[in-house]
């Protein structure tokens, strides 16, 4: 037994850490900001002015929330800070596009056992950016210290989301019909989903995050941090351009899973698996993980990050539009007859 006093220093909370940690992150949030936010002198809450919602005659707010999974764990053993939280930000606000609403805000939450002020720094400044992508602002978040609970090296995030749709232009099954064309809107790679499995297959395979690949060209590492790429801008001006009935967001579950959720269950899409070629680095990890193709149409994107359901009249036009945005996309299937199914010709 000792007769020094406890403190909270000495159980591994560092709270001028924190507080650095949130000086070096200001300027790169206020990056993300929009004229609607509101500033909070007492830092407790963000703020955003819904007189914005005003020019809305029904406004359904919209929100969601998730993290990046495992993709942490990657980002950790490379190194590399400063793109999980675009990773992050794909994965809320993209969800939010999937009904047609515009993203507004979005808050983050990040557990670390250490605060290494410059980290957390980079690490929000992967979700302002990201916020700035999707044509959000970041209004707030909080970092928390376990030490104890986990490693000085190990962090988790995850984040929620608040967008806006008009009642009336809101996107979803209801407006799906029989000789739709489903258009491919390419990821960027393996965006965050599956990197459990990307995992196993590295320390199956004894791959290692440095090695420069011949499919790949680049290390390992990077093309696995690939950051999640940010849909939202793009797809509401698609909407806005185009007659479009649905998108799908195509996260875990793969494209046939997701691509269901936004079918009605009289209607199949048949996909064409011949009309795109996944990224190498699927090849990659089904070659060296020794992967069967159900388990990768299962578990990734394939290249797909995107699905949108247009009006056939309006295909052409709607991948002229994401092409000049700098978007690849293309004719990925069609809307038939069916059972609520998306499924491959």
């Amino acid at each position: 037994m000792t007769n020094q006093s406890s403190t909270y220093e000495a159980a591994g909370v560092d709270i001028a850490a924190g507080e650095r940690a949130v000086d070096l992150m200001k300027d790169k949030v206020a990056r993300s900001r929009r004229p609607e936010v509101v500033d909070d002198a007492s830092g407790f809450a963000g703020l955003f002015d819904a007189s914005a919602l005003l020019r809305y005659r029904r406004p359904l707010l919209a929100t969601s929330t998730d993290g990046v999974g495992t993709k942490v764990m990657i980002a950790q053993r490379y190194g590399k800070h400063d793109t999980i939280g675009i990773d992050l930000v794909g994965m809320v606000l993209d969800d939010l596009v999937v009904c047609g609403a515009e993203p507004l805000f979005m808050t983050d939450y990040i557990a670390c056992g250490k605060v290494v002020p410059e980290r957390v720094a980079e690490i929000v400044g992967g979700v302002a950016e990201g916020c700035r992508l999707a044509g959000a602002a970041l209004v707030g978040g909080e970092t928390a210290e376990h030490p104890g609970a986990m490693g000085p090296d190990e962090y988790d995030l995850a984040g929620a989301g608040t967008g806006v749709v008009e009642a009336s232009d809101m996107l979803g099954p209801e407006r799906v019909a029989e000789g739709d064309v489903v258009l491919g809107l390419a990821s960027s790679g393996v965006h965050s989903n599956g990197y459990s499995l990307v995992r196993h297959v590295l320390r199956e395979a004894e791959l290692s995050l440095d090695a420069v690949l011949p499919e790949l060209g680049r290390p390992l590492g990077e093309e696995l941090l690939e950051p999640t790429r940010i849909y939202s801008l793009d797809c509401l001006e698609l909407a806005r351009a185009v007659e479009v009935h649905a998108y799908a967001h195509i996260t875990g579950g793969g494209i046939e899973g997701n691509l269901s959720r936004s079918l009605p269950g009289h209607l199949d899409a048949v996909l064409d698996r011949s009309s795109w070629a996944p990224p190498a680095i699927f090849e990659v990890l089904a070659g060296h993980g020794r992967i069967a193709q159900p388990d990768m149409d299962r578990t990734f994107n394939l290249g797909v990050g995107m699905a949108a359901v247009v009006a056939a009249d309006a295909a052409d036009e709607a991948m002229r539009l994401l092409a000049a945005r700098g978007l690849p996309a293309w004719v990925l299937g069609e809307i038939v007859p069916g059972t609520g199914q998306a499924r491959y010709r």
